[in-house]
């Protein structure tokens, strides 16, 4: 990874809307840093992430995997042919529309399953970030995906929480997991969708920093009902602004 790309993962139970933070995390990226190259990675089998950017879905990362490993079989022998192979056809996948670059990862592979070109693509993917200054990933319910699948450092790890007793004291389960599993350089928690938001008064969660607290925001509500996706949701709406007000405390903006 260049040591100049911001790599942000998100993590946390299902439900709790990782996928419309990453989305506006996207969509203020490329409003605040219009000269930046970004990379919006799905890394959820479900690909909700293309609606929420209002993106066409092409060929997934996992797709691409079958298709090299089929093609490459008794053809290209060297380890860098197969790594440039793989990344080519990735750059052909990705959807690039609104100042940002699109890739899903598609469906996961089996428990246990190590195979050269798997551990192939996941190199092609840490070659894809050095092309990037920011990119934001989407993430499957815990961490440990996207250790396996994606990454295995990021620079910012991004807990995602309701305000439920339940989901907050997961996030030290999600914390202890992911200093075993990711390196990372900073972690913040966003406690998103709180109904009593006044009532969030630590500092930190878990371990980890509360960097944002965002309400119940209907205007987001509204949006997900009418199939909208985040570029169209009003600039003062209470997702962007919390997203803001998380991506400043984690110093991104």
């Amino acid at each position: 990874m260049s040591e100049n790309t911001v790599v942000i993962a998100l993590a946390g139970k299902g439900g709790v809307g990782k996928t419309s933070l990453s989305a506006a995390f996207v969509r203020l990226l490329t409003e605040k840093r219009p000269d930046a190259k970004i990379l919006a990675i799905d890394a959820d089998p479900a690909v909700g992430l293309s609606v929420a950017l209002g993106v066409e879905v092409g060929e997934t990362l996992d797709q691409i995997r079958k298709r090299v490993a089929e093609d490459v079989t008794g053809k290209l022998k060297d380890t860098q042919d197969i790594l440039a192979e793989a990344k080519f056809r990735l750059y052909e996948a990705m959807e690039e529309k609104r100042g940002f670059a699109f890739l899903a990862i598609g469906r996961p592979e089996a428990a246990g399953c190590y195979c050269a070109i798997n551990t192939y693509l996941k190199q092609v993917i840490e070659m894809l970030v050095d092309d990037f200054d920011y990119v934001v990933i989407d993430g499957e319910a815990g961490i440990e995906q996207i250790n396996r699948r994606v990454l295995e450092k990021v620079t910012h790890l991004v807990c995602v929480s309701d305000q439920s007793q339940k989901g907050l004291r997961i996030i030290e389960t999600i914390r202890q997991v992911a200093d075993e599993l990711v390196m990372y350089e900073e972690a913040g928690l966003v406690v998103n969708r709180a109904p009593l938001p006044e009532r969030i008064t630590q500092k930190e969660i878990g371990g980890v920093p509360v960097v944002s607290v965002i309400p119940q925001d209907d205007t987001m509500t509204e949006n997900d009902i009418e199939g909208k996706n985040v570029f169209e949701l009003p600039a003062d709406s209470g997702i962007l602004k919390g997203a803001t007000t998380a991506l400043e405390n984690l110093k991104i903006l």
